[in-house]
């Protein structure tokens, strides 16, 4: 019989990221198959029915929607089947228990280096998430993850269902080995984090205390961030920008669009495209011992919101107006502060903008967003008395900072891609020569 996605609300396109059982397994009606995530929530598809798994119609990464066919189960005609076969699919987690003489060989297989040739079998069955050698039982997704961070993932502590490691555990792992001193080796780094112990504090003996869940982006973000920060050697410059006729004309064209707010954000994008066009070295991303030069001009531009900070994307800057970024840029946020960005809004950004604008801040340094190679920080436009060799005359002054991977850029450079955006915003004529 097939088992087709049911109605799980407004959510469309939705990745499958991963299965809960392979081809062969007994569920029973309401057992977890599969698990979709959605912009906002992970959520498991159930058994409508009772049998054995048959095969799957979808792999991980497929898209679905609803009536979408998921896989095949051959149908048990009595409800009660598959309990009656749990004491026989329990066996084989009883054995090994049992004689615990005979659980060595194991231990020592996994203790030996021979099992590394392990993630090949992942490649022939990517819609199945495998059992290594190690005993590590995780999804391809997972296992990705986990790569990207250097993780072993037979040393993850697993709390999905049936012993599944979660992306969500390879995320706690980093953070009790940080916090307990040990070393995190990240992948393709060459070096150890080798921190101290995290600070163990009592906080309820200084007085009364609330704690609060990270949520799911926070969760992601923080794992994203401390991997960019421990692998990529940042550098950061900063520069100062005459904007006072930006800002004029910034209100000229909000009085005359009623329907369009342009913010400096805007401008901020558009000098930053037209930058990565004149030094195509910023618009690049590094992969092994090569550095992939980009053809296309998409910037991405931190969104703050409830959940999080998220990073949403407009594509072909270098050949869209100021007005046009705008339009987008608000779009881009009003969904990411409901909740309805979509992976392709976050995704194939060439370089990305933070701006503190709005808050305030006469400076800071941004993380780069990894495999980007450089980002811009604004901070909050002051007026400053500034000397035109004759005398001092008042102008409005916005402080902006580059953090750029030393390891594809070198600081002449960085300088001179930092000018020439300086240069952009204090006469955005430029931009149209």
């Amino acid at each position: 019989m097939e088992v087709r996605l049911p109605d799980i609300g407004d959510y469309k396109n939705v990745p499958v990221v991963e299965f809960l059982v392979k081809p062969g397994d007994v569920v029973a009606v309401e057992d977890p198959l599969m698990t979709v995530e959605s912009d906002k929530a992970t959520m498991e598809i159930p058994a409508p029915f009772a049998g054995t798994v048959r095969e799957f119609a979808v792999s991980i990464g497929t898209r679905v929607s609803q009536g979408a066919l998921l896989l095949t189960i051959d149908a048990t005609a009595p409800a009660t089947a598959p309990a009656a076969l749990a004491p026989e699919t329990s066996k084989p987690e009883a054995a090994p228990a049992a004689p615990p003489v005979k659980a060595e060989p194991p231990a020592q297989v996994q203790a030996s280096p021979a099992p590394a040739p392990a993630p090949a079998p992942v490649s022939s069955g990517p819609a199945v998430a495998m059992e290594t050698s190690a005993g590590a039982h995780a999804t391809p997704s997972v296992r990705a993850f986990a790569r990207e961070l250097g993780v072993d993932l037979g040393t993850v502590k697993p709390s999905g269902a049936k012993g599944r490691i979660l992306r969500e555990d390879v995320t706690a792992h980093i953070k009790e080995r940080l916090a307990g001193g040990s070393s995190v080796q990240v992948s393709g780094s060459g070096i150890g984090a080798g921190l101290p112990a995290w600070p163990a504090v009592d906080y309820e003996k200084f007085g009364p205390v609330e704690r609060q869940p990270l949520s799911r982006i926070q969760k992601i973000s923080g794992g994203n961030l401390t991997r960019n920060w421990l692998t990529i050697p940042h550098v950061t410059n900063f520069d100062k920008a005459d904007v006072t006729g930006l800002e004029e004309f910034r209100k000229e064209l909000n009085a005359a669009n009623k329907d369009a707010k342009v913010t400096m954000v805007a401008f901020l994008i558009k000098a930053s495209a037209l930058a990565l066009k004149a030094y195509p070295r910023f618009n690049a991303s590094l992969d092994g011992e090569e550095l992939v030069l980009k053809n296309y001009v998409h910037v991405g531009f931190a969104a703050d919101t409830p959940k999080g900070l998220m990073v949403p994307v407009i594509r072909d800057c270098d050949r869209k107006g100021v007005l046009e970024i705008a339009t987008e840029m608000r779009a881009l946020a009003d969904k990411a502060r409901g909740g309805g960005l979509s992976a392709a809004d976050m995704q194939g950004g060439c370089f990305s903008v933070s701006s503190l604008g709005g808050i305030g801040g006469a400076g800071f340094t941004p993380i780069i967003n990894a495999p980007e190679v450089a980002i811009l920080g604004a901070g909050r436009s002051a007026m400053e008395a500034i000397w035109d060799g004759k005398a001092f005359q008042p102008k409005l002054i916005m402080p902006v900072s580059l953090s750029w991977d030393h390891r594809v850029i070198d600081g002449v450079a960085a300088a001179r891609f930092l000018g020439h955006i300086a240069a952009l915003l204090g006469d955005f004529r430029r931009a149209i020569v």
